[in-house]
């Protein structure tokens, strides 16, 4: 077979473009061969390209070097195609394309390049083996599905930075090699050749530089900056990956808010959803662990309830339940009757995960069945359709799951230093319960409308974490982060450490953390007490941000800021059950780029050069 060259020939539309209002037209095609069917005298390609796809039809008697050419093609050949645009038959119209009404009635076929057989064909709606498809991965970007989805990416990433920039925005980039700074996660280091054992960090975050920017006096910047983490991965965790980074001086909260709101409404309008102009949801972290046990809530499902004073002291000596403790219950929608069977089974399945923590499930059905509970049901009952008729209108029935959750005498009030536990892993519970009958509740089902989407803004974090094993307490965010002003006048900030709030916040998505931000800390004074604080001397402390302190010292106004993972948005925009399907070149879960085979061991001159050699670990 001789291959053709494209010569002159130019493309007049994409293959997803034609439609009936086109029939007619003489028009030039080019992509690739998604399917090819022959009948004889007839050959039909499906010619596509990230548009779509057109059926291009190659008649023998009217076309006859254009069907020997289509007799050779196969999937995945380069072509170009010139013909007129028809309408289809009666009957013939495919409803499942866009450009299932037309064909283009092919004059001539030129085969730009033909192809292996791949591992798997684009024309696939799934392929299941992951790790195929990410050591072919130009092969699974072909795929109409993964074209959308980095169309949707393209057209939100564009929607944020014009926003921004009207906004009064600077786009302003910083370093990808920098120093290495604490930021909770391992840095990637990069050997200086120059330097012999000395080292770049690849940023975590534009945190430091970002504040610098604002020292400067831009006084409003954005980047939708590249990030790296050295960190365990999961199906929302990448090594690298894109974040959109602002800062801004003299703002409150509320400002901050106001804007990441106003992008996140036109990023999803050019995706397709008008989200509105509503301010989102706002709530506190102890506000958030009362009423979902999570930092992160999914508020596409009912809240916990609390049932502490339904249950009278009298009760819970009766029903072995702790006397001070709190006794929580929620509601999964729509489950149904469950059979005896089925409710053992769960009820089981909840006793196992909570192990001997000393927390356990109280069978709201069964005090039914006794007339000196029933009470004590009736009140559980109306609890939680309260909760119910707030979520969405409708009364608890028996066609939802009641979950009521009591802890044992003894039950221990703290765990690891931490008063909240029991709303946490009760939160844990109730969304791996949602998770086990999504397809029941049909909550987490997609409809295209802004209803798909639960925005709520989580404030006032713990500025402080307890670390069991070292026995102190560690910064929860970075150490640049703000407290609030009266934790640092009452003493809060040296004497009860656990008690300080950050102005620091979260912006969640449907149970996915989008973003972090915080106000900053703007004072020398303030960082040098917040380094002493974690532990830190002012000497290790110098070693550590010399330069930052040093630039604290020059006029450094108020400021704050956030970064959101864009990959992140994109993700949850596109439907998509992990970040693979919307970053081009992903890793895996061990960090490995199939595709390029990376990482690898490089030269012993290569490592001359830097002064390194490796060694083996014992």
């Amino acid at each position: 077979m001789t291959l053709d060259f494209l010569g002159n020939l130019q493309r007049t539309h994409m293959c997803g473009e034609l439609r009936s209002s086109d029939a007619g037209t003489t028009v030039t095609l080019m992509g690739w061969v998604n399917r090819r069917r022959d009948h004889g005298n007839l050959i039909f390609l499906d010619v596509r390209d990230r548009t779509g796809i057109t059926q291009i039809v190659l008649d023998k008697e009217a076309s006859p070097e254009a069907h020997a050419k289509a007799e050779a093609a196969r999937s995945e050949y380069v072509v170009a195609v010139t013909g007129k645009v028809r309408v289809r038959g009666q009957g013939l119209a495919n409803p499942n394309m866009v450009t299932g009404d037309i064909e283009v009635v092919g004059s001539e076929l030129l085969l730009l390049n033909e192809a292996k057989t791949p591992p798997f064909s684009p024309a696939e709606d799934a392929i299941a083996n992951e790790e195929v498809r990410l050591k072919y991965r130009y092969l699974d970007l072909r795929r109409v599905e993964m074209q959308k989805n980095f169309a949707v990416r393209s057209r939100v990433a564009m929607a944020i930075r014009n926003f921004l920039v009207e906004q009064g925005f600077l786009e302003i980039e910083t370093p990808f090699m920098t120093r290495s700074t604490p930021e909770g996660a391992r840095d990637y280091l990069v050997p200086s050749r120059v330097h012999p054992g000395h080292f770049y960090a690849l940023p975590q975050s534009p945190q430091i530089f970002k504040q610098i920017l604002m020292i400067s006096g831009f006084d409003k910047y954005f980047q939708i900056a590249r990030c790296f983490r050295d960190e365990d991965l999961r199906a929302d965790r990448q090594p690298e990956f894109t974040q959109i980074d602002l800062e801004m001086t003299f703002p409150r909260q509320e400002t901050i808010f106001r804007v990441v709101e106003g992008f996140l409404q036109t990023a999803f309008k050019a995706a397709g959803v008008e989200l509105g102009n509503q301010q989102f949801v706002q709530m506190t972290y102890d506000q958030a662990i009362a009423r979902y046990g999570i930092d992160k809530p999914d508020m596409r499902l009912p809240a916990m309830v609390d049932l502490s004073t339904e249950l009278t002291a009298e009760l819970r000596e009766t029903l072995k339940v702790d006397p001070a403790l709190p006794v929580l219950g929620f509601t999964i929608p729509r489950v149904g009757e469950l059979s005896g069977t089925a409710r053992k089974a769960l009820v089981n399945e909840i006793r196992g995960s909570f192990g001997d923590c000393g927390l356990d499930f109280l069978d709201v059905s069964r005090l039914r069945t006794n007339e000196a509970f029933v009470p004590l049901a009736e009140a559980i009952a109306a609890k939680l359709t309260a909760e119910q008729i707030v979520f969405n209108g409708e009364n608890f029935t028996t066609e939802d799951l009641a979950v009521v959750i009591t802890p044992k005498p003894g039950t221990p009030a703290k765990w690891n230093h931490d008063p909240q536990w029991i709303w946490k892993r009760v939160g844990a519970l109730r969304l791996e319960l949602a998770k086990k009958y999504a397809d029941k509740h049909g909550l987490f089902t997609q409809t295209g409308t802004a209803a798909d989407f639960k925005f709520l803004w989580v404030t006032d974090f713990p500025m402080y974490e307890w670390n069991e094993e070292a026995k102190t307490w560690d910064a929860a965010h970075h150490p640049f982060t703000s407290p609030h002003e009266d934790d640092i006048t009452s003493g809060r900030l040296v004497n009860d450490k656990g008690a300080v709030r950050a102005l620091a916040y979260d912006i969640v998505l449907n149970g996915t953390e989008l973003g972090s931000g915080s106000i900053r800390i703007h004072r020398q004074d303030v960082q040098a007490e917040i380094f002493r604080s974690l532990g830190m001397t002012d000497e290790e402390a110098r070693a550590r941000f010399g330069f930052f302190l040093d630039a604290l010292e020059y006029g450094t106004p108020p400021h704050g800021g956030i970064a959101l993972g864009l990959d992140r948005i994109v993700m949850i925009l596109a439907g998509a059950s992990s970040l693979r399907e919307v970053i081009a070149f992903p890793k895996t879960a061990k960090a490995i780029d199939l595709m390029v085979d990376a990482p690898t061991p490089v030269s012993e001159q290569q490592m001359r050069e830097l002064s390194l050699r490796t060694v083996t670990r014992s």
